[in-house]
């Protein structure tokens, strides 16, 4: 079971030249295509003298949500070779947009892909690379009296307290890796009177 992936920490950035056309590669951590939309719209307005605005993304641990945006070069010379440079690293929750000035001299398919590949790793190198864990919630709701044994398996298993509140009840919330949640609520259940959500 996968349950760690690799994103970026910040945005990055990263230029190239090429037979005087300039690439500037910008590399951003997104979790949604709504983030995705208005990222590559900022970028189309504010570089809207360049040649191209080319860009390509991949979304989720499971890195199934991507695309790929050539933005009238060739197609395949500017978004597929951005895509690969995210593959080849493993990245996920990452767009990387890559702006063209043309220099004059047509730079031929292989070398529009080479460019916008050489930009979109220039990105990537100058980005901090994390690795984020998946994590699942569970939440439980028990008497005070059985606060020391639920804060004894916290301790220990180590699970992130995302919310808790202590009325007549408790109630807790915690994540952890979905690798580790079986044996969080395996050890959580033998606790009697407590209650799982």
């Amino acid at each position: 079971m996968i349950d760690s992936y690799r994103t970026i920490q910040s945005k990055s950035e990263g230029t190239y030249s090429e037979l005087r056309s300039k690439f500037l590669a910008f590399a951003f951590p997104v979790s949604t295509v709504e983030e995705v939309k208005e990222l590559v719209e900022a970028h189309q307005k504010k570089y809207y003298d360049a040649r191209h605005v080319c860009y390509a993304y991949m979304l989720g641990h499971e890195r199934l949500v991507f695309r790929a945006n050539d933005n009238g070069e060739p197609s395949g010379t500017a978004g597929k070779p951005i895509l690969g440079q995210i593959n080849s690293n493993e990245l996920t929750d990452i767009l990387i947009i890559v702006v063209r000035y043309f220099g004059g001299v047509k730079l031929g398919t292989s070398g529009l892909i080479q460019a916008y590949k050489a930009a979109a790793a220039e990105a990537i190198a100058a980005a901090t690379i994390i690795e984020k864990t998946v994590d699942e919630q569970i939440t439980i709701t028990f008497e005070y009296t059985l606060m020391n044994q639920v804060m004894r398996v916290v301790k220990e298993e180590e699970p992130a307290i995302v919310a808790q509140s202590f009325d007549n009840d408790c109630l807790m919330t915690l994540a952890i890796r979905v690798s580790q949640m079986p044996r969080l609520r395996e050890r959580l259940a033998k606790i009697d009177g407590l209650r799982i959500a």
